[in-house]
Parts: structure tokens; sequence; C-alpha cells
């Protein structure tokens, strides 16, 4: 009896590691993919039509200080179920939620306010930097969206009840990924504001 329940809880460590395995190699070829893209904007930099005096708008600086408001947020779910205080688990997904939507409708602000300023993304009017600043904040949008849906299935297993001090995988690699994101979006914001 003791050896068959030494056996499932060994095999739930191996498939929880193998679970966080998985996500951590979608992680790597994320950031590569975005180092190919950052990679891509270094090198047209040196076009002569880049914009020198291009500004990343406000809505990207509210919408950056949101995403790491997410990250601590998810973070205190974590910590919340790992006691067992399912009130508090409850109120820091949700908050998750309700940031991570913000975070979405800012970066559209952001496209507004660049558009607002004159410059376009795409057609005769848009310049290599717009497009640049346009294709790398989609593609983040695009995993943000991963993300999103990710969290969403959380708060219902939440609310089913398949969550506890015991068992908190879905919540922990949520909270890798939206981590993940909200560094990846660190990174991208200061690189898009010094590299002009």
């Amino acid at each position: 009896m003791i050896i068959d329940k030494m056996t499932k809880e060994e095999e739930k460590a191996r498939n929880d590691r193998s679970y966080k395995l998985l996500l951590l190699f979608a992680m790597v070829s994320m950031t590569m993919m975005f180092a190919g893209l950052t990679s891509a904007f270094v090198v047209s930099k040196s076009r002569t039509d880049w914009l020198k005096d291009f500004h990343l708008p406000t809505a990207f600086f509210l919408s950056t200080l949101v995403i790491i408001c997410c990250s601590i947020t998810f973070h205190l779910a974590k910590k919340a179920i790992q006691k067992d205080n399912r009130n508090a688990t409850t109120s820091f997904l949700l908050g998750t939620l309700a940031l991570g939507i913000l975070f979405v409708i800012l970066q559209f602000v952001g496209f507004r306010q660049v558009i607002d300023a004159g410059y376009f993304f795409t057609g005769s009017a848009s310049s290599i930097t717009t497009t640049f600043l346009y294709v790398v904040t989609l593609t983040h949008l695009v995993h943000l969206s991963g993300g999103i849906i990710s969290l969403l299935i959380i708060i219902y297993n939440h609310f089913k009840q398949k969550y506890n001090s015991t068992q908190t995988l879905g919540i922990e690699l949520g909270v890798m990924y939206w981590h993940f994101l909200d560094l990846l979006w660190v990174y991208l914001f200061l690189f898009l504001y010094f590299f002009k």
C-alpha cells in the first residue's frame, strides 16, 4: 500500500516535471523568434528611411506597468491556492484577467496614438520603423492571447475546485507562462525605447 502510494506520488511528480519542461521548450522557441525579430530591427535601423525621432506612445508605458501588475496578481493567486485560500485565489485570478484585458486595450490605444501622431503601420504612408513596432507588438499580443485563454481555463478549473494546496500544477504553469510574457514585454519595451 505504501509502495503504491509512493508510486502514484512519483508518477505525479514526473508528469508535473514533463509539463513544465514542455512549457520551457515552448518559451525558449518563442524567445528565439523574438530574438530574430529584434535582430531584424537592429539591421533595419541602418536604412535611410528609418525614423530617428519616433517616440513610443504613452499607452505603452502604462501597459508595461499593467503587465507587471498581472504577474504580481497571478503570483499571489498561486500563493493563495497553496494555502487553500480559495477566496483570495479567486480575487487574484479575476484581477489578473482584468489587468490582462486592460493590457490588450492599452496596446490598441498605443496603436491609435501612433496613427494620431501621423505614423502608419502599413501602406504607402508607413515606415519601416512603425511597421516593425506593429509586427513586434502584435506578435506579443498573439502570445498574450494564449496566456489569456489559459488563464480563462485556469479560472474555470478553479471554480470547478480542481486546485488546492496539493494540486497547483495548472496555476503554476499559468504563472510561469505569464511571468515569461511579462519579462518578454519588458524586454521588448526597453529595446524599442532605447534602441532608436
